[in-house]
């Protein structure tokens, strides 16, 4: 790997992680999602606030930041180092965007792009179990939890199969995932473990925005 190549990837995947499609499709809506629920700028609160359908569509673009950096850089230096450089370096981005004074989401919905270059039918099996959960729990946090753990755990037992430096590197790297992650969702541990965090029903949110809209009409 040269140097600048690294550089490069980081710079350029950070700052696809910047782009805040909450902020865009609230505003897009006469509202501040920061201002809104939570206030983070996130799939969950988008959902919380706005309905299903606009926080699918937020999931998606925001799964979509993190696959295209990923799946770039792959194709240009395929290697899976630099695959995690460039994911962990969206999910940053997202979590801490500069353009945004640093105040960013949480970073799941990215990080499931950036495993579903790196190993899609784990992911895809993964992303249903957690939908499932949270459907049966209405906790958002813990199936976000269930996601970025069990796929760190299964990337670095993969790694295993790789020649060195790269198995160490990709697992220091998937461990800095797993740390930024849950440290995104520190306030949702603390919620949790005192039995105040929030639950969001997928049934309910849906639901809800369907009898606001016909109000409106």
């Amino acid at each position: 790997m040269v140097w600048w190549h690294i550089v490069l990837t980081v710079l350029v995947s950070y700052l696809i992680g910047n782009i805040s499609v909450a902020r865009i499709v609230s505003k897009h809506k006469n509202s501040d999602i920061t201002k809104l629920g939570s206030g983070n700028p996130g799939s969950t609160n988008m959902l919380r606030n706005f309905g299903f359908k606009v926080g699918f569509f937020n999931f998606l673009l925001d799964v979509i930041k993190g696959v295209v950096p990923t799946l770039v850089a792959y194709l240009i230096f395929g290697n899976k180092v630099m695959l995690y450089i460039a994911g962990i370096s969206a999910i940053v981005g997202h979590v801490y965007p500069v353009v945004f004074k640093f105040k960013g989401g949480k970073g799941i919905a990215t990080m499931l792009g950036v495993f579903l270059v790196a190993n899609p039918i784990i992911t895809v099996i993964v992303i249903l179990v957690a939908a499932a959960s949270w459907l049966c729990f209405e906790y958002g946090s813990v199936a976000s939890f269930l996601c970025v753990t069990v796929l760190t755990v299964v990337e670095g037992l993969n790694a295993k199969n790789l020649p060195q430096p790269d198995q160490n590197i990709i697992c220091i790297l998937l461990f800095a995932i797993f740390c930024i992650t849950w440290f995104a969702h520190r306030g949702n541990i603390v919620r949790l473990l005192v039995g105040k965090e929030s639950k969001v029903s997928l049934t309910h949110s849906t639901k809800k925005k369907l009898k606001q809209t016909k109000k409106e009409a």
